[in-house]
């Protein structure tokens, strides 16, 4: 992409994604992203209903009556971002291609942890760990990861998102929350029965707060009547034609979407991760805060 048309993409990104963050995620962000847990704030003296657990019991030796030690809540945050960089990515037959909408909706996210002062960090995967972006707080770094996300070249074209996981925990020693950015679309060679992605989600979930993001595109799902139609694999450069004027070949097609579909709900909810799926031709905004509401 031209130094140019790069910088107003960029800019066109900020400004939308700027504003939904400052006026519709403000407080919808706050309060489903807790912080890391409870800071020692001040003493102050019993009250009943107190937890006995809370009394200091060295400031009440020195004043001969009960005090309690006051704790709030840590907001602080390390966001980080698990975008899918591979080659399916490349896709979109609506407004939009796939890639394009999970870099808008990383910006969204990125700015609205910016506003309650987390800091933001990215991970770009295939299937292999392509760029790691370590959490800074700013505009500037905000920009820097938008700009990234529009023009970065994945060295491969495969996705694995177990890996992807399983790096989180490598590199992220403190607890943060991941957004993990997708298709979930997988070569059957890795995706197998799921049990991997289960468990790597299951193990990267207890130590972080996970959250997974699908972004796909509606010809996954359904298929028009236009006869013969030459496609290609995005991730294997596999090339076939298909014939679309098939009722049964349309149904398969959707089927198979389905089954899929239905295999990933099984391993978010076995491996307790919170998500939802939006489509390129959808309101992504709506699926946010529906699933903002959902942890809140």
């Amino acid at each position: 992409m031209e130094t140019q048309d790069l910088i107003k993409k960029v800019r066109k990104i900020e400004i939308k994604t700027r504003g939904l963050s400052s006026n519709i995620f403000a407080g919808q962000y706050h309060s489903a992203f807790k912080g890391r847990g409870m800071a020692f704030s001040e003493v102050r003296e019993y009250q009943f209903g107190d937890d006995v657990r809370d009394i200091d019991w060295n400031v009440t030796a020195r004043f001969h009556r009960p005090y309690v030690k006051v704790f709030e809540e840590e907001r602080e945050l390390t966001v980080m971002l698990l975008v899918d960089v591979s080659g399916s990515l490349d896709f979109g037959t609506q407004r939009q291609m796939k890639r394009d909408m999970a870099a808008e909706i990383a910006a969204t996210l990125a700015f609205s942890a910016i506003q309650n002062n987390d800091k933001i960090g990215v991970v770009f995967f295939s299937d292999r760990i392509e760029k790691y972006i370590p959490p800074k707080k700013g505009r500037k770094h905000i920009l820097y990861i938008i700009r990234e996300m529009l023009d970065f070249k994945a060295e491969s074209r495969r996705t694995n998102v177990a890996m992807a996981v399983e790096f989180l925990s490598q590199v992220m020693k403190r607890r943060c929350t991941a957004f993990m950015l997708s298709d979930f679309y997988e070569q059957p060679e890795v995706a197998g029965d799921g049990k991997n992605l289960e468990h790597a989600l299951t193990i990267g979930n207890r130590k972080h707060d996970i959250v997974a993001i699908q972004v796909y595109d509606l010809r996954a799902k359904m298929l028009p009547d236009i006869g013969l139609m030459k496609v290609r694999d995005a991730e294997t450069g596999h090339e076939m034609v298909i014939d679309t004027s098939s009722a049964k070949f349309r149904h398969a097609h959707t089927r198979y979407f389905m089954e899929r579909q239905e295999r990933l709900k099984q391993t978010f909810a076995k491996s307790s991760v919170d998500w939802t799926s939006v489509a390129t031709n959808e309101d992504y905004v709506k699926a946010l805060m529906m699933l903002f509401k959902k942890r809140n």
